[in-house]
């Protein structure tokens, strides 16, 4: 290769590599900026890919800790098997964990962990069930507990009293008589919790369309449908808002 073309093509590696290279996060803290910008676009995994790289090279750093279990929490779901949800659920816990035990006093870790129990008891055989719905209930309490002011921690408790206050008779007494029973819950609880969510952030579309879900069960169907037109008049800016919207669709039928 003549000369000329030779450095010609070296200059053009030494391009493309800088170019690369300025495209690439290189530091921790353009790794977490650049997760965050996917986290954004809804573009769980790539999320959860650069969180990853942040823990390998700032390992032990709560933030980035609960925000891996985020993100293997919001995927578990779209994995093919009952199996393979358990298991990327189970993983999300672990890191709520290590997140939790080094930041104790963080609520957003403590309700992480709630969230964890709860979507791995969904994938649990009936005694973990109850075991991590009590878990839910103590670590949401505890999130509310550091912060009153957390809508999100109000979201988790309403729906955990929703949940519990409508098992059926039957279900009731076996979780009573195997289990040794569930904390005690209610709908009128349920509709506390949720119209707090709402008014800490009303700008958030799953609370209206929960507290609709609420109102429902209790049997206030004008302000059940007023919940879930609202949710559906604010704009969808967070990765749960669409599917929160379409459980409000799906009660409120069409026109």
């Amino acid at each position: 290769m003549p000369l000329r073309r030779l450095l010609l093509f070296a200059s053009g590696l030494l391009a493309g590599a800088a170019a690369f290279a300025a495209a690439s996060p290189q530091t921790w803290d353009d790794i977490v900026a650049a997760a965050r910008e996917a986290e954004a676009r809804f573009e769980v995994a790539r999320a959860l890919e650069l969180y990853l790289e942040a823990d390998r090279l700032r390992p032990d750093d709560a933030g980035t800790l609960q925000k891996i279990a985020q993100q293997l929490s919001d995927l578990a779901l779209e994995k093919a098997t009952a199996a393979e949800k358990k298991t990327q659920a189970a993983r999300a816990l672990e890191f709520a964990k290590r997140a939790t035990a080094l930041a104790p006093d963080d609520p957003v870790n403590v309700l992480s962990l709630a969230i964890c129990y709860g979507k791995l008891g969904v994938l649990s055989d009936t005694r973990t069930k109850v075991e991590y719905s009590r878990l839910v209930r103590r670590e949401a309490e505890r999130a509310l507990a550091l912060d009153p002011r957390y809508d999100w921690a109000h979201h988790v408790l309403g729906r955990w009293h929703l949940e519990v206050a409508e098992l059926g008779v039957a279900a009731r007494v076996v979780v009573r008589l195997v289990y040794g029973g569930l904390p005690a819950a209610s709908k009128d609880e349920a509709i506390r919790h949720l119209r707090e969510a709402v008014a800490l952030a009303p700008e958030r579309v799953p609370h209206h369309v929960e507290l609709g879900f609420a109102y429902r069960a209790a049997g206030r169907t004008a302000e059940a449908r007023d919940s879930f037109e609202r949710a559906l008049a604010l704009p969808s800016r967070e990765l749960y808002d669409e599917p929160a919207k379409d459980r409000a669709r799906a009660v409120l039928g069409p026109g």
